[in-house]
């Protein structure tokens, strides 16, 4: 697991500028500030044969509003539900359903708790991983606490986050405040 990378090994790279709603070929599904998300477009079957899911992204803004764990858990379950992994199927799904929720609520809660809040979330999926990643002004780097210490509270954010994620990391653009923690998860079988 990492925590300097900015893209996980093999990755796609960075997004192009100005991505924000959708990938090619699907038409944008970004959230307002309620957390209203805009109808993504399915993956169609043709003669019963499933296709390949093109790259589909939500985003939602998190400047500014109250209650923002619940608005982005929220947020990410409606995502799941327009992308098939809700309502799940079997116990797998519905467990990487619960995967992608508790580590949004983590990364959104350690937003709070270090950074000055979120800003946003991004939320992009395809038929492999779905890729979590949530932006702050924080100047702080992100690391699991060690020793992990199982019967403490609090300090177990980022241990869950590494634990669960195929991969995670911290961006930072140049010149500008803040940075984006990102994390990566194996979508269902």
């Amino acid at each position: 697991m990492s925590t300097t990378r900015p893209y996980s090994p093999g990755d796609r790279g960075p997004e192009p500028s100005g991505a924000s709603g959708a990938s090619e070929g699907t038409a944008p599904a970004v959230g307002a500030a309620t957390g209203a998300a805009a109808p993504s477009v399915p993956s169609g079957q043709t003669g019963g044969a499933a296709q390949p899911r093109a790259r589909q992204m939500r985003r939602l803004r998190l400047e500014g509003e109250s209650g923002v764990v619940p608005l982005a858990r929220d947020f990410t379950r409606q995502a799941l539900y327009a992308w098939g992994w809700l309502p799940a199927d079997g116990g797998e799904q519905r467990a990487a359903a619960e995967d992608v929720l508790l580590v949004v609520s983590e990364l959104v809660t350690n937003a709070c708790l270090h950074a000055e809040g979120p800003d946003a979330l991004l939320l992009a999926c395809d038929n492999k991983v779905i890729r979590i990643e949530v932006s702050d002004r924080g100047s702080g780097q992100p690391a699991p606490r060690t020793p992990h210490r199982a019967g403490r509270p609090g300090g177990h954010g980022m241990f869950i986050v590494q634990r669960l994620c195929l991969d995670w990391g911290v961006v930072r653009a140049p010149e500008t405040p803040g940075k984006t923690v990102w994390a990566e998860l194996g979508a269902p079988a």
